[in-house]
């Protein structure tokens, strides 16, 4: 179902490298971008990045998605070029494809700005039901809500998960607490209330978490996997994941994949891309 390399992207290496990119100002194909070798955005992951999604060449949540990425440079003592990196949005926007993409905005410690469009495949392939592997992760406190370029575990949490024969990891501290998806929050219902990690656990500010806590009735708080396994539905959601049904944690299989809570979200979603109701 998913890539060991980018789960996310479906379009095949060849494809991506046709895709444009604007670095530092410039549009090319992402085949041509090049940054040089000493960035410590590549030796070090120093960096921070964010992405938000098109439907129709359409962003949603362009301002929120450049707020918190404001934030996290603010965090990483980065500065954050708001103004060029406009413009290079609004480069790649006049080449969006008509169906759904994302943009991915990264800034370097070497000082280069990359924007990308990236393909994605069909949603209806990200609305599929997911088996997700706990996997024990402890976050770092320095970069608690951070989206900086150190993804290395995260990604290293998905490639362990495909590789046991799940769809996904579901990030665990070692108290027992649960977090989120490498890349992804999570959701789930226990005796008809929706429940979602708080973000005091170390876990990111989704745009799309915000959604869903603006358009139902949502308990934050701190709670173990087991609480979670015991659910009677969950779900995923992210920019790229619009509330992607849960169908079993670890061996545990859940009664309802998608549930109604489910479906509720996944409209909830919609309707704040489609009215764009998020700046």
């Amino acid at each position: 179902m998913m890539s060991t390399v980018d789960p996310l992207v479906h379009s095949s290496p060849a494809d991506a490298a046709d895709w444009p990119v604007v670095l530092d100002g410039e549009l090319m194909r992402a085949g041509e971008a090049m940054i040089p070798a000493g960035d410590d955005g590549l030796i070090r992951g120093d960096g921070a990045f964010d992405a938000f999604p098109l439907l129709a060449g359409r962003p949603f949540a362009r301002a929120a998605h450049l707020d918190r990425l404001e934030r996290s440079c603010s965090a990483l003592d980065l500065p954050c070029p708001r103004e060029q990196i406009e413009s290079d949005i609004d480069l790649l926007l006049e080449r969006a494809p008509e169906g759904y993409a994302v943009i991915r905005v990264v800034l370097t410690r070497g000082g280069h700005r990359i924007c990308r469009l990236e393909s994605r495949g069909d949603p209806a392939e990200l609305a599929k039901p997911v088996r997700l592997l706990p996997i024990t992760y402890d976050p770092s406190v320095l970069l608690n809500g951070v989206k900086s370029l150190s993804y290395g575990a995260n990604m290293l949490a998905s490639r362990r998960a495909l590789s046991a024969g799940y769809d996904e990891a579901l990030l665990v501290r070692s108290d027992g607490i649960v977090l989120e998806g490498p890349t992804c929050s999570i959701f789930w219902v226990r005796d008809g209330c929706l429940q979602t990690p708080a973000i005091e656990t170390g876990i990111l500010a989704s745009i799309t978490r915000r959604v869903i806590l603006e358009s139902m009735a949502v308990e934050e708080g701190r709670f173990s996997l087991e609480h979670v396994a015991g659910a009677d539905e969950a779900f995923l959601a992210s920019t790229a994941r619009l509330g992607q049904p849960i169908i079993a944690i670890g061996e545990v299989i859940l009664p309802a994949a998608p549930g109604p809570h489910t479906l509720r979200a996944q409209e909830a979603i919609a309707r704040a891309m489609a009215e764009g109701s998020i700046a």
